[in-house]
């Protein structure tokens, strides 16, 4: 029997002329999209104000597509951004060409990270070796993993994950407290650091990147199989609460 695959999370939204969001798409096989505008989205992003920074967005919206979670609403995820409410907009293009650029663009361009040959990347970023691009360097790692854990723990206090996603989310939690000593380390003027000191905390800093990338890839693939085998097997259960 030959097999298919599917990814989960491929959906479209359009604002109705009773200004009411509807699914389009719910799953697409194999689906295809065109490279994220990463311009547009972060432009969108500031236009309409968003507090969660672009690479924290991409995050949540993967934490979001991994999750067990079945009755994740990729527009509830997007109101989020913003507190649980869509920003307020001029018209109806406007409005479709947010969401547009979010759930159409952004978050099914994410989907493809639940394949094994599609592995996710953090955001790369150029980054001096003072007090300030570290502190920024920093922050941005630990936002873009709490990013990834809200979406994946989807709002609830505890989740039912595969074994080996759970102790992957382990893994990711010691890295987050590493990513936040360091953090409170650097940003505290009243300790001096030396042009080699901060060299040496950015390479290992930049060193823990890869370490994150594999364990969230680890936590979405976990997912990913588990779910398929849930829909096939759904009275099977071997997943742990985190």
């Amino acid at each position: 029997m030959s097999r298919q695959r599917h990814c989960r999370g491929a959906v479209g939204y359009i604002m109705t002329h009773k200004n009411k969001y509807v699914q389009k798409v719910v799953i697409v096989k194999s689906p295809k999209f065109p490279p994220v505008n990463e311009n547009r989205v972060r432009s969108l992003l500031d236009k309409y104000k968003c507090p969660v920074p672009y690479h924290e967005v991409r995050t949540r919206f993967l934490g979001s597509i991994a999750t067990p979670e079945m009755a994740t609403s990729p527009i509830q995820v997007v109101k989020g951004l913003w507190g649980g409410e869509l920003p307020e907009f001029e018209n109806m293009d406007a409005a479709n060409d947010l969401i547009g650029a979010l759930i159409n663009g952004l978050w099914n361009s994410l989907t493809r990270h639940q394949k094994r040959t599609e592995p996710f990347k953090l955001v790369r970023m150029a980054v001096d070796p003072t007090r300030a691009g570290l502190a920024t360097f920093i922050l941005m790692r630990r936002q873009e993993v709490d990013g990834f854990v809200e979406g994946l723990f989807n709002g609830q206090e505890d989740i039912d994950l595969p074994e080996k996603a759970s102790a992957s989310l382990d893994l990711v939690a010691q890295l987050r407290a590493m990513l936040a000593g360091a953090y409170t380390l650097v940003t505290d003027e009243t300790k001096p650091g030396s042009d080699a000191e901060f060299a040496r905390t950015l390479k290992n800093i930049q060193e823990l990147t890869p370490i994150i990338e594999r364990e969230i890839n680890t936590v979405v693939m976990a997912c990913t199989i588990a779910r398929r085998q849930a829909m096939q097997r759904p009275n099977v259960s071997g997943s742990t609460f985190h």
